[in-house]
């Protein structure tokens, strides 16, 4: 029977459409009650204009196949789909273009929802949610208010409304509070009662989770806004390539180092890769150690405070580095020193934190002319500064122990700086440094003698003793930015009085996008919000209202910046479940039974952004009463890429001729991309007339063939459009179809792994279908028997249920389709065409190829979907062994196989080969000294 891959697909993805089928609901009574729930999640895409290329299905199909798989068992799945749709592409378009970011991701999300739909994912598109939707980011700013609102209680390792720690200040002031905060405050409830309302909202943004505050920020002229620590790579945004410099901003904050701890602690519970669990850890950045003050010589009263996690290498420090952006550099700094400092400043504020922290090689520095005072010695230490010292870790400062610490140890080789051994060791410091912990302190007066963990425990005592310091536990995370100078985002629902930051009323949600007559900054220098003609607030009607009105009275300014890309996807999985609701982000008792999302995959390159600031605002929501659950994702599996496969063309020098691969070694020829459109079938020829016709500066191209043929060179790379090696699913679905796309994408490899794509491989797996199609069918009619089927079919049926059940169970769906491949092939030869091995058959499948398996169920006789019908049940009986071929083997050496009965005993297998007449040819007279039966394994004569 013809195998009409088109017509089947197309109609069932119009019966799944027409039908609602993966449309989920909430048990409401029952049976329905007692059906275990299970969240499928793929992090959701960002709509590019490029649409999808093979290599984006990946993931998406192997949850589709778990989903189904789930299904079968009798789960009530929640597998939806939606888009971060706030992002710069757009904007950038919107820049170049004029037209509105509205528009360019509303088209976008047209072509996604196109693709997506044609690969057959089960989605529940009901749920469909899009972060640029007033309906979705309405409530993105009402948990941004909630956050704002907020302060984290230390003694109740908690997030608690700002009212309770209002009325702390109003009864005690600061006298027992234990509180995450930008500086330790001191005052009394008669001081906060007396202050004015600005001060006192000032106090308050030392507390919120959500805060205002200067800040050295990754700033991006070109782009003209701010960009994360993960959107900058080697001093370039990742999106274009624009230098990225150093500057200081107001900037809005998200206080993530309160969760610090519970973000370390979290990661036990979670079924994560290790690595991207390292990741986390590392960014995290937990170490116990000492804050310590070395007074400043000449500066009354004034210290520089260290963090330090060796403080028992106190007595080596021999200088003092400090961050170029410390707030003490300016009145450290000599006059004579002044030029070089600020020089050095300057320098430093075109690389980012990132280069910063990569960069461990070279050395650089300039000396301020200051001084401290070592607490112990009273020896004067000269003060430094460096790019190596970030502010935003420690103190932004450090004490420096050449001899213990490799970069302080090439730093003071460089400039010349004494080192001084305080750590035994047989090392010469003045070489190398010696890190290690193991061994004691020397040269360090009431320390000599003492381990590592004695004398850290001592010298702790001795500056808490002297109140020069304490013992801490500091994190190398810093708080994570919130505000971004550009368009296409979430407007931040904050207006300004007294340049004091207020909150919108909730009823005023969703504070919408304003339109602009342009996005980019205005000539002022503020971001494009500025350019908006309505957007101010009026205090007394409540409501958005023309800039022109803005008196400082009754209308007052607005926030201009908007929130980053990841505001969106930190809560997108809690809105899937409630997707629709206006009067809440998410009912509790939908959140309450859906729970954790058993089940996400996506990228490793998401581990120190989304999936932390993920967890940080579940952890909030969860403070605060509003779910159940701490942690949002329990299993997360990174799927790799699927590479392409780039294509090669060689260009002589100075010239418009292309000469053929085997033949480019004879000139001087550089390699030029070329579509891979442009090649002939899945060969590697190039179609030389499509070339000539592909750009206007190759009409004219001349070639050098080889046997008549231009042979391209082809290479495995990233699959990308500026490659031009991208390969559109859709050309696949419709000369293959989407079942075939599926299990090709599956049978390619490991999920994990990336691995290249190769178009040629399709015809084996459509052959597959084909085979598998057709084994229900004798000619154009099906062919279906009631008739028992044999041991032999069982066996084959049961050992598939077996392997597949494995497979998925575990993610090594590729695996899965070999098994399926070998499966037919086996069914094929016995001819079979019984029922009950054909009907699981279609049910074991269809979570890997859903289409074709539907059209057979219907077949087979049924008009429901396959989609709930129970995964066949695996018994064990049809996989044991009748009969058993035992190798035959003579002093080692084997020579024949005996099939014998499986269920023999030891004794009566030795009887049996000592009477065989093989075995009595093989011995030839010779007496048997031993034999060895190891029972379903083998036989061993000895003679």
């Amino acid at each position: 029977m013809f195998y009409n891959h088109q017509e089947i697909e197309k109609k069932w993805q119009k019966y799944w459409e027409d039908n609602q089928v993966f449309k989920s609901q909430e048990p409401k009574s029952g049976v329905e009650k007692n059906k275990p729930k299970f969240y499928v999640l793929d992090m959701f895409p960002y709509p590019s204009g490029a649409g999808l290329h093979v290599g984006h299905p990946l993931g998406y199909i192997a949850s589709d196949i778990y989903a189904r798989y789930k299904r079968h068992q009798g789960y009530n799945v929640l597998h939806p789909i939606g888009y971060d749709s706030f992002g710069l592409p757009a904007e950038q378009y919107a820049i170049q273009t004029g037209q509105h970011p509205a528009v360019t991701t509303e088209n976008n999300i047209t072509r996604y929802e196109e693709q997506l739909r044609k690969i057959g994912f089960s989605f529940d598109w009901s749920r469909e949610l899009r972060t640029s939707d007033t309906s979705y980011y309405k409530w993105t700013q009402w948990i941004f208010i909630q956050l704002f609102h907020s302060w984290y209680n230390k003694d109740r390792d908690r997030a608690e409304s700002i009212d309770t720690l209002i009325a702390q200040f109003e009864t005690k002031g600061t006298e027992g509070l234990n509180a995450v905060q930008t500086d330790e405050l001191s005052f009394t409830s008669e001081e906060w009662n007396s202050a004015s309302e600005q001060d006192k909202q000032d106090i308050l943004l030392n507390y919120r989770l959500a805060y205002r505050a200067e800040t050295t920020v990754n700033w991006c002229p070109a782009l003209g806004t701010v960009l994360a620590n993960d959107e900058v790579k080697d001093g370039k945004s990742e999106r274009g390539g624009y230098p990225v410099f150093q500057k200081k901003m107001m900037q809005w904050s998200m206080r993530i180092t309160a969760y610090s701890e519970r973000l370390l602690q979290g990661l036990n519970t979670l079924d994560w890769p290790q690595p991207l669990k390292d990741s986390q850890e590392y960014w995290i950045g937990k170490s116990q150690g000492a804050l310590v003050q070395f007074s400043i010589d000449g500066l009354e009263g004034e210290s520089v405070e260290v963090f330090t996690t060796r403080p028992d290498t106190i007595f080596g420090v021999s200088f003092m580095v400090l961050a170029p952006e410390h707030h003490l550099v300016e009145k450290l700094t000599t006059e004579e020193q002044k030029n070089a400092i600020n020089q050095y400043i300057e320098e430093t504020s075109k690389k980012t934190e990132r280069d910063r922290m990569a960069d461990v090689k070279s050395v650089s520095g300039a000396f301020t002319g200051g001084y401290v005072i070592h607490p112990f010695t009273k020896e004067l230490i000269p003060i430094y500064i460096s790019d190596y010292v970030l502010m935003g870790y420690g103190t932004g400062a450090v004490m420096a122990v050449p001899a213990h610490d490799d970069r302080d140890h090439r730093f003071a080789k460089h400039f010349g700086l004494p080192i001084k051994k305080v750590v035994a060791t047989d090392v010469d410091v003045q070489e190398e440094s010696f890190d290690s912990k193991e061994s004691t302190c020397v040269n360090s007066e009431f320390l000599d003698g003492l381990n590592y963990k004695d004398a850290k425990q001592k010298i702790i005592q001795e500056i808490e003793k002297l109140g020069i310091g304490k013992g801490t536990t500091n994190y190398r995370q810093r708080d994570a930015i919130f505000s971004r100078q550009r368009y296409w985002g979430e407007p931040v629902p904050i207006y300004y009085k007294e340049d004091m930051p207020y909150t919108l009323p909730l009823s005023a949600l969703p504070l919408e996008l304003p339109e602009v007559e342009k996005y980019l900054p205005t000539e002022d220098g503020d971001p494009p919000l500025g350019n908006a003609k309505t957007f101010a607030w009026d205090e007394v009607n409540q409501k958005v209202t023309s800039v022109d009105l803005i008196d400082n009275k009754t209308v007052f300014p607005m926030e201009l910046s908007t929130m980053p890309g990841w505001a969106g996807s930190s809560w997108y999985f809690l809105r899937y479940m409630d997707s629709t609701n206006d009067e809440v982000f998410c009912v509790k008792e939908k959140s309450d039974y859906w729970g954790q999302v058993d089940l996400y995959i996506g990228g490793s390159e998401h581990a120190t952004g989304h999936l932390l600031y993920a967890r940080f605002w579940n952890m909030f929501l969860k403070d605060r009463g509003f779910i159940s659950h701490e942690e949002p994702f329990q299993k997360l599996i990174n799927q790799g890429m699927i590479l392409g496969m780039s294509a090669f063309v060689f260009r002589v020098d100075g010239t418009n001729q292309f000469v053929s691969k085997n033949l480019a070694k004879d000139y001087q020829t550089p390699k030029i991309h070329v579509d891979v459109s442009l090649l002939k079938g899945t060969s590697d020829e190039l179609d030389t007339e499509a070339f000539k016709q592909w750009r206007p500066e190759f009409k004219d191209a001349e070639f050098i063939l080889e046997e008549g043929k231009y042979i391209t060179e082809r290479e495995v790379e990233k699959m990308s459009k500026s490659k031009y090696n991208v390969v559109n699913p859709d050309d696949i679905c419709e000369e293959y179809g989407a079942d075939c796309l599926r299990l090709y994408e599956m049978f390619l490899g490991p999920l994990e792994q990336s691995k290249p794509w190769n178009t040629q491989g399709l015809s084996g797996v459509y052959g597959f279908l084909k085979k598998f199609y057709n084994l229900y069918f004798d000619g154009d009619e099906v062919n279906i028997s009631d008739e028992e089927p044999t041991k032999e079919e069982y066996k084959v049926l049961h050992t598939l249920i077996k392997k597949v059940k494995f497979d998925i169970d575990n993610f090594s769906f590729n695996t899965s389709v070999s098994s399926f491949m070998i499966a037919v092939n086996e069914l094929q030869k016995l001819k079979t065409n019984k029922r009950q091995i054909l009907e699981p058959l279609a049910v074991i499948v269809s979570p890997y190829a859903p289409h074709i398996c539907e059209e057979l169920w219907q077949l087979l006789g049924y008009n429901e979907s396959i989609e709930f019908v129970e995964f066949p049940a695996l018994n064990e009986e049809y996989l044991k062994e009748d009969e058993i071929e035992y190798p035959v083997s003579f002093n080692g050496k084997m020579r024949f196989k005996l099939p014998l009965s499986a269920d023999l005993s030891k004794e009566e297998i030795e009887k049996i080969a000592i009477e065989n007449d093989k075995v009595l040819q093989y011995l030839d007279g010779n007496s048997i000294k031993k034999i060895i039966v190891v029972p379903k394994k083998i036989i061993n004569i000895v003679f």
